[in-house]
């Protein structure tokens, strides 16, 4: 009798009398041939025959055994915990059937790090079902006693770069002692396989970063004793969306499918309902779950309850007539932008009278910033347009005593500054803005430098003298949000380098501390009103987003949940390293690199190198558009590095971004990937590619201009010339503002036409590949068509891919997948000498 182990638990194992699974490899070269090492399964299933209340069905049929095989199995990844090894001869062995009609899964994973394709065969006595990456592809219903005389299931099955899973639904029918019952299955390609690997762990895929259970948010009670997290569900691109509420001392969770907010300050939770023809506030107590309607024939849409919770605050939309006629005046350069003719105004409404009152009217949309905490006093805010003058828009703030109606003008017309939040003794206010806001109060510069706007600063003005404090002069992180938690305590949320932390201002000691959370990227922070305890989410490099409580007192965190841990308990990610180099003006560059899974340094890796889009750092997340982990897992050395002009590292390194469009930046892209390459001899120095996207595409076309030390180059959504970027994009001109502060196409040829890659096309030499959504109304589609154009003419070696129906993002989840696959399939063309992938996605026609 053979015996074979079963992995449940580390602690775990038990042995079973086995029988036969053959794996047999028929190929017609030894490169063509994989051989299945290791098979994970799931533990068997006793299925029963259904009770035969007729002998034929409404169709005459009658009751087959192959029926049994359809039966929904709901397998989850954790279900896979026996784990089987083939011998020398390539022989698994599993556990023979006990009963008639068991029903188990075996499943192996094929990593690659190339396109190819299989032809999979499997041989059975029993029935079984051939799945690949989940998806059914075969089916075989008939039974045999000898594994010689079996039938075979046959199915071709691409396999790209990264983890392709295999599967098999097997249902044990016999139990004759004469028959043993036996499984076979075969791999063969035309092409040579020595880069594909069997492993029991898989690698990252696409759809990891896509699909899955994420923390979408999350809000803690104002006495911190629960928590609500909300969930998105992502299946094939198919979202569902639920919460789940925590007890926070018994850690009893309860599922909700609800929209839920707190109160602002009792704890119970609530949503609006519509009953009849008004749309009501219901209130649920967390701890009873009991119901009870909190006030009825409310408006509907977006509102604020008073902290009082006798008040509710909303705004209601007033629009101009809708132009007619073939012929349109266009007001303004953003008259373009839907909703331009759209003004909002605010409302009072009294939850126990029912008095809708009109607080704000007029010309101009008025915004609800904050209301005190006493409820005496609301903050609003007004903007104006003022298309003559950098940054061709202000803003005015004012106070209103909601009492007397009285109003005090707190600014007018300031051109930089941004939102505010009382104080908790409403005496003071917190607000956002640019450096350069108020006279340029926060400004930390050079003289003569001009600051980038979105170097996000803190200011503290007292109400009654209007004095103005910038708290954040001397901190170098970009202020994100804030939370004026107690009477000193300010929660900042910051990008910090490359992280995004949380730092505890202190008013009375003007002191900015670090709280020492549990992720390298904060999401979300939220303190509870009464009590000393905070909610947070966040993720690192290799991990997605979790949720913590946070206990302010002894500064410790505790995992509240971590949906991605079920999901990723079978990937295997490679290592992520920091790795910073001095430029050659003295200034430290820092960045990081992502390695394969399987990483051997006696070998050499193709590189890939990333940079931001716009003016932010490459965050150290796992969930990204253009996922390292992904692009290591198809056998890539990722290179990633945080180039002058990023925020998040003071004002001076920020404001590099300011009048350079890749001047500084380009010279540490490349001083950093030469220096990289240098250091890590595992990696390839004759194959190096560049990726970027939004600003970050314009960074890969101007790079191809200034230099040949890329052999392929992504740009997606990337911009070819400034002036038509400027003018046709709808915020080309007020993007512009910040990356080109005062220069205009009249007073700056120098910038124009010498920074932009279009009238530099001729100097490129590296394949170049350009992506583009047609409805992009950020940068203009024809930023990639006159590139591509330009390059078409002069010879080059250019591809463009159009996406249909796609804005500035991908978003859509089939051509998500499509333009991520066009974009691998152009690195393992140029960077692998593999042109299959690409060919097989784009047919070449003469």
């Amino acid at each position: 009798m053979k015996y074979c182990k079963s992995i449940y638990n580390s602690n775990s194992i038990r042995l079973f009398p086995c029988i036969v699974f053959v794996v047999l490899c028929v190929s017609m070269s030894a490169q063509n041939k994989i051989n299945v090492t290791k098979v994970m399964a799931t533990s068997p299933v006793k299925i029963e025959n259904p009770l035969m209340i007729d002998s034929l069905n409404l169709k005459g049929e009658k009751f087959e055994a192959q029926k049994l095989l359809e039966t929904a199995f709901l397998v989850k990844q954790s279900d896979y915990r026996d784990e089987f090894v083939a011998d020398t001869a390539g022989v698994i062995v599993f556990p023979k059937a006990k009963e008639k009609n068991e029903l188990r899964y075996f499943l192996f994973n094929l990593n690659s790090d190339r396109y190819t394709k299989l032809k999979i065969k499997v041989n059975s006595t029993g029935m079984t079902e051939l799945y690949v990456d989940g998806k059914k592809e075969s089916s075989k219903t008939s039974e045999e006693d000898s594994i010689k005389n079996a039938k075979s299931i046959e199915k071709e099955i691409t396999v790209n770069p990264g983890t392709t899973t295999v599967s098999v639904k097997y249902l044990s029918r016999a139990l004759s002692s004469t028959v043993q019952e036996s499984l076979n299955i075969s791999a063969e390609s035309k092409d040579s396989l020595t880069n594909l690997s069997l492993y029991g762990k898989r690698f990252i895929g696409i759809n990891d970063i896509i699909e899955g259970t994420r923390i979408a948010g999350g809000s803690i009670s104002p006495d911190g004793r629960f928590i609500l997290l909300n969930y998105s569900d992502n299946v094939e691109g198919n979202i569902g969306r639920y919460s789940r509420l925590y007890e926070v001392k018994t850690g009893k969770k309860l599922f909700i499918d609800k929209d839920l907010s707190w109160m602002p300050v009792s704890c119970k939770l609530y949503y609006t309902a519509q009953r009849g023809a008004k749309n009501s506030i219901v209130c649920i107590d967390p701890e009873t779950m009991s119901e009870s309607v909190f006030a009825e024939n409310v408006p509907k849409g977006y509102f604020r309850i008073a902290p009082n919770e006798k008040e509710l605050y909303y705004s209601e939309k007033e629009s101009y007539e809708e132009r007619k006629g073939d012929l349109l005046i266009l007001e303004s350069p953003t008259d373009r932008q839907e909703g331009y003719f759209d003004r909002y105004f605010i409302f009072r409404h009294d939850i126990q009278t029912g008095v809708k009152q009109r607080l704000t009217y007029g010309a101009h949309s008025t915004n609800i910033n904050d209301i005190s905490r006493d409820s005496r006093y609301l903050l609003f805010s007004t903007g104006e347009e003022c298309i003559t003058e950098r940054p061709f828009r202000k803003s005015s703030m004012f106070l209103l005593d909601l009492q007397t109606l009285k109003i005090d003008t707190l600014w007018k017309n300031e051109k930089y500054a941004g939102s505010a939040v009382f104080s908790p003794d409403a005496k003071k206010i917190l607000i956002e803005g640019s450096p350069e806001a108020f006279d340029g109060k926060a400004l930390n510069v050079p003289q003569g430098i001009t600051a980038n706007s979105y170097d996000i600063q803190a200011y503290i003005m007292d109400i009654a003298t209007k004095k103005l404090e910038a708290i954040s002069k001397n901190f170098n992180p970009s202020i994100n949000r804030m939370t004026w938690n107690t009477p000193d305590e300010i929660y900042v949320h910051s990008v910090d380098e490359d992280y995004e932390n949380v730092y505890r201002y202190s008013v009375s000691k003007k002191t900015f501390t670090k709280l020492n959370l549990s992720e390298d990227v904060i999401r979300s922070f939220q303190p509870a009103k009464t009590e000393a305890v905070a909610l947070y989410s966040g993720q690192s490099p290799s991990n997605t987003t979790k949720a913590y409580l946070y206990d302010m007192k002894t500064g410790k965190s505790v995992l509240i949940d971590a949906p991605g841990n079920e999901r990723f308990a079978n990937i295997t990610l490679g290592e992520v390293k920091d790795w910073n180099f001095k430029a050659s003006d003295g200034t430290v560059i820092k960045g990081r690199y992502y390695l394969p899974p399987d990483f051997d340094a006696s070998k050499k890796y193709p590189v890939i190198v990333y940079y931001y889009g716009g003016t932010t750092p490459t965050a150290r997340t796992l969930d990204h558009p253009y996922s390292m982990h992904v692009y290591a897992a198809m056998g890539y050395v990722v290179y990633t590095l945080q180039p002058s002009g990023t925020i998040g590292f003071g004002q001076e390194f920020s404001a590099r971004h300011v009048n350079a469009w890749g001047k500084r930046t380009a010279d540490d892209i490349i001083e950093g990937t030469k220096k990289f390459v240098a250091e890590h001899p595992f990696t390839d120095e004759k194959k190096i590619g560049c990726i970027g996207a939004s600003y970050g595409g314009f960074m890969t076309m101007y790079l191809q201009t200034v230099t040949d030390m890329f052999a392929a180059a992504v740009s997606h959504a990337g911009i070819s010339a400034l002036a038509s970027y400027w003018g046709e994009g709808y915020w080309g001109y007020a993007y512009s503002a910040a990356a080109s502060a005062n220069s205009y196409p009249w007073n700056n040829h120098e910038l124009y036409i010498n920074q932009s890659p279009l009238y530099n096309a001729n100097k490129i030499k590296t394949p170049l590949l350009l992506l583009h959504g047609l409805e992009d109304t950020n940068v203009p589609v024809g930023e990639s068509f006159q590139m591509f154009t330009a390059l078409k003419i002069l010879g080059k070696p250019v591809e463009f891919v159009r996406v249909k129906g796609e804005n500035h993002g991908i978003a859509t989840y089939k051509r998500r997948i499509e333009w991520n696959s066009s974009i691998y399939a152009w690195f393992a063309k140029w960077l692998k000498d593999d042109p299959t992938w690409w060919n097989s996605l784009y047919s070449q026609r003469k």
